[in-house]
C-alpha cells in the first residue's frame, strides 16, 4: 500500500428507502407524492372498474386520515411538499393531502437492507452497519492497487463507488447516494449534497465552499439541544462554529464537547470504521393511532404484546443471537413511561419464553391509565452457538 495514499472512506446512504422499497411493489407511484406510516388500515385495496371489469389499485390519501401516527418516511415529490421523517401524520395531511398514505412494512424494509449490504461488502467488504439504510465503508485497500499516482485517488475512488451504486441497484432495484471523503464525519456530509443517486467527493480542499454553507445541525453529533443553544448564540452556520474562538467554545460546551465542535467543523474526524458491531439488545415497540384501555381493549392489547414477542424472537434467530434480560415498555395518556425487566435462568430466542417473562413484567405495572405505547426488548445478548457450547 502506497505511504502517502489519501484513506478513502464512503458514506452509503438509500435514497428514501422505504418509500423506494414500496415504489417497487406498487410502480404506478412512480413520480407522486408518497408517504409511509401509519397502521395497516390504510393497507391498499384492489377493486373491479365495473365499466371494464379490469383491476385496479386503490390507495389511502393524507387527506382521509386521522390520529396520532407519524410518517416514517416519504418520496422526494412529497418531501419538497414540507413533509419529513417524524413529523405528524395530521400535519403531514395539512401539508399535502392528495399524497399516498401506505403502510409501513418493515419485514420488506429489513429485507432490502439485508440484500444492498450483501451487495456493499461484495465490492468492499470493510463495512460498518450503521443502520437499516446506511453503511460506512472503508475503501482504501480497494483503490490504492488502481493508483499509478496519488492524483489518481480520488478518481480511482469514484470508479469504486460506482461499482457500488452498481451492485446494490442490481441486487435491489434501488438507488442510493455516495459520499466519498478523508474520514467517516465528511463521508456523511457528501452523502447528503447531491441526492437522489448522487456520488459525491468533498476532500480538505472543499470544506470552505461545499461544507461550511450547510446548517451547523447538519453535522452529526449536533443533536436538537445542541443546534438550538448554538442558534441563540448566533452560530447558524458549520462556517460560523468553524470561525468561532476555540476557548469560547470551550466555555460554552465543556472543554471535550467545545474542542469537537471546533475540530468537525473544519472536517477533522479520526474515527475508524468500525467493522464488527455487535448489538446491546433487539427490541420491538409500537405507538398506538389511539389510546387504549388496559380492559376494554385487553384483547387487543393482547395480540399486539404476543405479536412484538414473536416479532423479537424471529430478530433474535434470524441474527444468531440470544438473550438473558427480557424487558417491557408501557407509554401512558400522560406520556409517564414505565420499564420492567426479568433475567432468565438461561438465554432464549424463543418467542414464548420471551412473551412469559414479559407478560410477568407486566403484571408488575399498575394498569391504572390508557396506554399509548406497547414495547418489548431483550439484551444480555449472546451469539447463539456460544450458549449452546
Amino acid at each position: 500500500m502506497t505511504a502517502s495514499a489519501p484513506r478513502i472512506i464512503a458514506h452509503l446512504d438509500m435514497d428514501a428507502f422505504f418509500a423506494s422499497v414500496e415504489l417497487l411493489r406498487y410502480p404506478e407511484l412512480h413520480g407522486l407524492p408518497v408517504v409511509v406510516g401509519g397502521w395497516h388500515a390504510h393497507q391498499p385495496v384492489t377493486v373491479i372498474d365495473p365499466a371494464t371489469g379490469q383491476s385496479q389499485r386503490r390507495f389511502a390519501r393524507l387527506r382521509d386520515y386521522s390520529g396520532r401516527g407519524v410518517a416514517t418516511t416519504a418520496t422526494y415529490e412529497a418531501r419538497e411538499l414540507g413533509v419529513h421523517s417524524a413529523m405528524g401524520l395530521m400535519k403531514a395531511a395539512h401539508l399535502a393531502p392528495d399524497a399516498v398514505l401506505l403502510p409501513a412494512d418493515f419485514d420488506q424494509y429489513r429485507r432490502y437492507s439485508r440484500l444492498f449490504k450483501a451487495a456493499a461488502r461484495a465490492v468492499a467488504p470493510r463495512v460498518e452497519d450503521r443502520g437499516i439504510d446506511e453503511i460506512y465503508l472503508d475503501l482504501t485497500e480497494e483503490v490504492v492497487p488502481r493508483i499509478e499516482s496519488i492524483e489518481d485517488a480520488w478518481w480511482c475512488a469514484r470508479e469504486v463507488a460506482a461499482e457500488l451504486k452498481h451492485a446494490v441497484r442490481s441486487a435491489t432495484g434501488l438507488t442510493c447516494s455516495i459520499g466519498l471523503a478523508p474520514n467517516k464525519l465528511l463521508a456523511k456530509l457528501a452523502s447528503e449534497l447531491d441526492k437522489p443517486d448522487g456520488l459525491t467527493v468533498v476532500t480538505e480542499a472543499d470544506i470552505a465552499s461545499r461544507i461550511w454553507p450547510l446548517a451547523v445541525r447538519r453535522l452529526n453529533g449536533v443533536g436538537p439541544k445542541a443546534n438550538v443553544r448554538l442558534e441563540l448564540l448566533g452560530i447558524r452556520t458549520i462556517g460560523d462554529l468553524a470561525h468561532a474562538d476555540p476557548a469560547w467554545l470551550a466555555a460554552n460546551f465543556g472543554a471535550s464537547h467545545g474542542r469537537w465542535l471546533h475540530e468537525a467543523s473544519h472536517g477533522s474526524d479520526a474515527s475508524e470504521v468500525q467493522v464488527v458491531s455487535e448489538p446491546k439488545s433487539i427490541s420491538r415497540e409500537t405507538t398506538f393511532d389511539r389510546d387504549l384501555h388496559p380492559v376494554r381493549d385487553r384483547a387487543a392489547l393482547g395480540r399486539i404484546f404476543t405479536e412484538l414477542c414473536a416479532q423479537v424472537g424471529a430478530d433474535l434467530r434470524r441474527k444468531h443471537y440470544v438473550g438473558r434480560t427480557v424487558g417491557l415498555k408501557l407509554r401512558f395518556e400522560d406520556f409517564r413511561t414505565v420499564t420492567r425487566a426479568r433475567t432468565l435462568d438461561a438465554p432464549t430466542d424463543d418467542a414464548r419464553a420471551i412473551r412469559l417473562a414479559a407478560g410477568t413484567c407486566l403484571k408488575r405495572v399498575e394498569l391504572d391509565r390508557r396506554i399509548r405505547l406497547l414495547g418489548v426488548r431483550v439484551d444480555s445478548l449472546s451469539h447463539a452457538k456460544e450458549s449452546a457450547r
